[in-house]
């Protein structure tokens, strides 16, 4: 029997959007993963500025959008706070650490689009991240697994007119108005 093969989907999630939706459900559509952990960053130290939402309601987003997948997703799909709840900067490679002692018996992919694998030599402890788990790049402006990625970004749904939030799944739409992120009422 083979190992679980388990998703780790780390992001800013500032906001999530279908983008990241298109990936998860692909990930299960073409059989790659039997589990995914969505992680949304504590403090994401690569990011050139802090992010505008705060983390408890990227992690709030995050669960939204997760509850509106298919339900042949949804049983699958998991939101983590580990990020959020360890102190310092986010570095993919504690996390990865943590969820290999929890499941030391699972098989672990971490989920990447190709513009953030193409800096992935810069990351904290990159090679030993490297070695410990299986690096699953998904195309975007580059290399990897075509899954006709969609051409949404959260930094347009953050910035842009109010029809951008299209862009997120509706209920995060809602949470978003809801709460006056980046500036919408």
């Amino acid at each position: 029997m083979s190992a679980i093969r388990i998703g780790l989907y780390g992001g800013t999630f500032d906001p999530i959007h279908k983008g990241h939706m298109h990936v998860i459900t692909q990930l299960f559509a073409r059989d790659l993963i039997d589990e995914l952990i969505v992680i949304p960053a504590g403090q994401p130290w690569m990011r050139s500025g802090a992010p505008i939402a705060s983390a408890q309601d990227r992690l709030e987003m995050a669960r939204i959008a997760v509850a509106q997948l298919p339900a042949e997703a949804s049983s699958h799909v998991s939101v983590s706070d580990c990020e959020i709840n360890r102190s310092g900067p986010s570095y993919t490679i504690d996390t990865v650490k943590e969820f290999i002692v929890n499941r030391p018996e699972a098989h672990f992919l971490l989920i990447l689009g190709s513009d953030a694998y193409a800096g992935i030599s810069n990351w904290h402890e990159s090679a030993q991240l490297q070695s410990l788990v299986e690096i699953l790049v998904i195309a975007r402006d580059g290399e990897g697994l075509d899954i006709n990625a969609l051409p949404i970004s959260a930094t347009t749904i953050r910035t842009l007119t109010q029809s951008h939030l299209e862009d997120s799944p509706s209920n995060v739409a809602t949470y978003i108005k809801e709460k006056n992120l980046y500036g919408r009422k």
